[in-house]
């Protein structure tokens, strides 16, 4: 028996979009009606627009230096650019190397962990070791949304998310998660931060917050009630951990 005490809270209008996964990782719908634990007083309040999309949403579908349309319509000039520079035999995809090369001139430089970790979630379907232009354009978005979370939970602008503004960053896109957990996580996340600084730099959070979000959503299949308990065979449980451990690894 898995035991949560209603850790996960509802999906209301007041959180900014939590940052989707791929279909293939996030099936099912949930809205949850019950209150968060105790421990936070009230939902944040809602980020102001110039935060909510603070780099070009992708709007897919351009034709692209590879002589076909390999975007989604409307793609920012901006995504094309930094997947095509990156891709330097023109194969139409890039590895997990040439995603760190991408990602590292839009945002920081990301670790080769939390690059795997993306390349898991947003999986091209005819090849598991690259990405496609649909599948980094719709990670680039992804991101854009950590970041907005990122940059309005750094409340003292440090460039590093500590614990309490990491509860309140994953309470604001629906995962009220408990004291010990958040405990956990950033015992896990902030040694691999690499600075003196306690907290999590941005890669690790987004690593951190796209864990939570899988683990809870495959949860909550087990948990149609929403109370925040599960029953699960040892067979359901090792299924639903086993890939957001060692998959990226």
């Amino acid at each position: 028996m898995s035991n949560y005490s209603g850790s996960y809270s509802s999906s209301q209008s007041y959180a900014p979009s939590a940052p989707s996964l791929p279909e293939t990782h996030n099936n099912s719908s949930y809205n949850n009606s019950s209150s968060a634990q105790s421990y936070y007083a009230q939902p944040p309040p809602p980020p102001p627009p110039s935060q909510q999309q603070p780099y070009p949403a992708p709007s897919y579908g351009q034709f692209s230096a590879y002589g076909h349309s390999a975007f989604p319509p409307g793609t920012h000039p901006d995504v094309i650019r930094s997947f095509e520079m990156v891709d330097r035999d023109r194969s139409g995809f890039i590895d997990e190397n040439e995603l760190q090369q991408a990602l590292s001139s839009g945002y920081q430089r990301f670790s080769l962990s939390t690059i795997r970790l993306l390349m898991f979630l947003f999986k091209n379907p005819h090849d598991s070791l690259r990405i496609g232009p649909k599948e980094f354009a719709d990670l680039w978005s992804c991101l854009g949304q950590w970041r907005a979370i990122f940059e309005r939970y750094d409340r003292d602008r440090s460039g590093k998310i500590d614990l309490m503004e990491l509860r309140d960053a994953l309470y604001s896109v629906g995962y009220a998660v408990p004291p010990s957990v958040l405990q956990l996580l950033m015992d896990k996340y902030d040694n691999r931060s690499g600075s003196r600084k306690l907290g999590l730099s941005f890669d690790c959070f987004v690593e951190c917050g796209m864990v939570v979000k899988g683990l809870t959503e495959k949860f909550k299949e087990k948990d149609p009630r929403y109370t925040g308990s599960a029953t699960l065979t040892y067979e359901s449980f090792m299924s639903m951990v086993i890939p957001f451990i060692v998959s990226y690894d």
